[in-house]
């Protein structure tokens, strides 16, 4: 935002605008329209479905050394947003094209074991931030699976973000 002609901070609680946290980040992706859990985005299989998501396919063999074989999303690098099909809540890219994001610092250790926890913040400081979902450089099976999570505090080629709001 400007300020007299200067660009100034914007506290996201003063727009109603954030990153999702982790555990909204997870049930966002999470959601199947017959509430099975799966091992990937797609299903329990390997290589992805066609049009699953844009991946580390044979059209980025050029620029990336390890890529999923018999897969081809015709994407080198990014896709536009909204190219793949949405998951059945409407959320897009949720698997693939760039990693996301989230508001949550990183810990190893989970919030909590065995108790339910409703709209859970990870740990109030830290380092880093979690990042989750693959992007179009993930080809090894642990960066497909819906579970893969990351952490970091420098930008990438392949990190981007969504933008969450709390419904009044």
């Amino acid at each position: 935002l400007k300020e007299d002609g200067k660009m100034v901070a914007v506290s996201p609680p003063d727009t109603g605008y954030r990153l999702p946290t982790e555990a909204e980040w997870a049930f966002a992706q999470r959601m199947t329209d017959n509430g099975a859990r799966h091992m990937y985005p797609w299903g329990d299989a390997l290589p992805p479905n066609d049009g699953s998501g844009n991946f580390a396919d044979v059209s980025a063999r050029s620029v990336l050394s390890t890529v999923i074989e018999n897969y081809d999303d015709k994407y080198l690098a990014t896709a536009p947003v909204g190219h793949f099909d949405a998951n059945v809540a409407g959320y897009y890219d949720l698997a693939g094209n760039v990693a996301e994001w989230t508001h949550d610092y990183y810990s190893a250790d989970p919030l909590t074991v065995g108790q339910l926890t409703v709209d859970p913040f990870g740990p109030a400081d830290g380092e880093y931030h979690v990042v989750r979902g693959s992007s179009w450089t993930s080809a090894e099976i642990s960066e497909l699976r819906v579970s893969y999570r990351d952490y970091g505090s420098d930008p990438r080629h392949d990190l981007g973000f969504r933008l969450a709001r709390y419904l009044e």
